[in-house]
């Protein structure tokens, strides 16, 4: 049997009160609260390891042991949020339709591109290091698990996550370039192997 209890529910059951919000005012604390990082370990404590050490039984407890040993967090990230809520009504007032518009074109035609194109990047990324040439696979390479070539050297490019699939890593005989989709870009790991083989060139 599986069942689920809502967080409105488990707060009745526990007899505390929920607070009232207007619209939208939790989403945009908890996007300050995000950015402003008011709520990490380093200001408010690690709460799934505090709440462990906590042996009373009700909330007033809880509340007090808490503020015992935390007596500035909640003012501290308080504050943190409410700069970057400052932060937000200073650009709101700058965000217009053209600037909306820019937005959504980077987002639907540039980033659907970058996604779609990024492969090229990398090997040219990697060609770049190596002072050398590349090119992008035609279809029948394609078909042998090859993406490009750095020096004429055939390289086929999978996520990170493809380590795991241990199986699949042996039916590809070429260099595999790993990379990492991150918020700032990709993290691209070259293969010992490989990097080997692309210093040989100018060696």
């Amino acid at each position: 049997m599986q069942f689920k209890i809502k967080m409105d529910e488990i707060r009745q059951i526990l007899e505390i009160e929920s607070p009232t919000f207007p619209k939208y005012a939790t989403q945009i604390i908890n996007l300050a609260n995000q950015n402003a990082q008011a709520t990490r370990p380093r200001v408010v404590g690690q709460m799934s390891e505090l709440i462990q050490e906590f042996s009373g039984k009700t909330l007033e407890e809880w509340e007090e042991w808490y503020l015992a040993k935390y007596p500035d967090a909640i003012n501290v990230a308080t504050q943190k949020i409410l700069e970057m809520i400052d932060n937000f009504k200073d650009v709101l007032d700058k965000i217009d339709e053209n600037m909306i518009r820019q937005w959504l074109r980077d987002l639907i035609i540039v980033k659907t591109f970058i996604g779609l194109k990024f492969q090229e990047a990398i090997l040219r990324k990697i060609a770049e290091k190596f002072k050398t040439n590349f090119r992008l696979a035609d279809a029948e390479e394609e078909s042998k698990g090859i993406d490009g070539y750095v020096a004429n050297i055939p390289i086929s490019l999978k996520p990170i996550s493809y380590k795991s699939k241990n199986m699949l890593l042996e039916t590809i005989n070429v260099f595999i370039v790993f990379y990492e989709k991150q918020k700032d870009g990709l993290k691209i790991t070259i293969p010992e192997d490989l990097e080997k083989e692309l210093e040989k060139i100018h060696s």
